[in-house]
């Protein structure tokens, strides 16, 4: 028969251990951010060194490119060879581009760390070859604490072009030069989007669906949906009631905009926009400012969400002459960069419709 020992315990009040317990863990937790920091900053700058020393090496042949070539495909078999994987030829590559778009990273005043981004991030950052626009990325990845995935996604998705240069050249301008500086009383076309890209919702470019499944789709993907409308907007509600003297109405969907200070209505369609579908969101915007819209907010913002735009509707529709309701376009897949680009071009062409109808009169 097994003896069984019992030992005295002293019992602690929890107001005792608990206090000593949080301070453990943040003891921890700074350790393990620092040590993050560390192995990270030490991979960066590895991957920027070795960027360095092939593009001073580069510059040693008089073909340079297909020196450059030679040198990186030799360099990258001895040192996979020696080290194993992370040293293929398109790696080295990234690792020169990195180099090149980033030369002064590591030169900081002495004593003042480097706040960096983690080497995928970096990685993302080489397939945009726009120097304005993956300065812009990079910015927005940390200030906005962007995932790799997300970041990968809004450089494949052409984001800075649609949000901003699909719209009006000179509030890219106005970004870049503010680039690190807070919004000051922004402008809505920052903010609003076109085309929209929803390869997320699940439907591919030849699916049948109606606006409920649309709406359905956008619910149970609403945090992928936030974040390609752009910065700063909260979901208010889906099917959101207007009850006036004689009728009731339904909004599809209701967003806040924290830097606009504003509402943002939507409205779905699933077909060509209409001049039937701007004068019941000119309704429903106007009926929200009146009804719903608190003191402090901005006036609410307006966009229809459809299957194409049209050039007479933003030419000759209310369309034209209203700063707070815009057409945009979504895609249920995500585009060839070819294609992206011809439809941005597009959709510039129908916003510059708009911009000129105003203008003629």
């Amino acid at each position: 028969m097994s003896k069984i020992i019992r030992h005295n315990t002293l019992l602690l009040a929890p107001e005792v251990i608990e206090p000593l317990y949080n301070r453990a863990s943040a003891i921890i937790e700074d350790a393990r951010v620092k040590a993050y920091r560390q192995v990270n900053e030490s991979l960066v700058r590895r991957n920027w060194e070795l960027g360095q020393i092939i593009a001073e090496e580069e510059l040693n042949g008089e073909d340079r490119a297909k020196y450059g070539a030679s040198v990186i495909k030799e360099l990258s078999k001895r040192l996979t060879a020696t080290y194993g994987k992370g040293f293929s030829k398109s790696y080295l590559y990234s690792f020169v581009q990195f180099y090149k778009t980033h030369p002064a990273i590591f030169q900081s005043p002495i004593g003042k760390s480097v706040n960096l981004l983690s080497w995928t991030h970096y990685f993302a950052l080489t397939q945009e070859l726009n120097d304005e626009a993956r300065q812009w990325y990079e910015t927005e990845a940390a200030s906005q604490n962007w995932s790799v995935r997300t970041l990968q996604r809004n450089i494949s998705s052409q984001y800075y072009h649609r949000l901003l240069a699909s719209q009006r050249k000179d509030l890219v301008e106005k970004e870049m030069l503010q680039l690190t500086a807070p919004l000051q009383s922004p402008d809505p076309t920052e903010f609003i989007k076109n085309p929209v890209i929803g390869e997320f919702l699940g439907f591919t470019a030849d699916s049948s669906f109606r606006e409920t499944d649309l709406e359905q789709s956008i619910i149970d993907n609403l945090e992928k949906f936030l974040l390609e409308l752009g910065k700063g907007f909260a979901f208010v509600a889906r099917q959101q009631h207007i009850h006036t003297e004689k009728e009731d109405y339904y909004i599809d969907l209701v967003f806040y905009n924290i830097y606009l200070k504003c509402y943002v209505l939507i409205d779905l369609k699933t077909s060509k926009i209409r001049h039937q579908d701007v004068g019941q969101m000119d309704m429903y915007v106007r009926m929200y400012d009146q009804l719903k819209r608190t003191e402090g907010d901005n006036p609410t913002i307006g966009i229809l969400l459809c299957d194409d735009t049209d050039e007479d509707i933003a030419r000759y529709s209310v369309l034209h002459d209203n700063d707070h309701m815009f057409a945009s376009k979504y895609m249920t897949y995500m585009p060839s960069p070819e294609q992206l680009r011809a439809e941005i071009e597009r959709q510039k062409e129908i916003y510059y419709l708009k911009e000129q109808s105003e203008d003629e009169e």
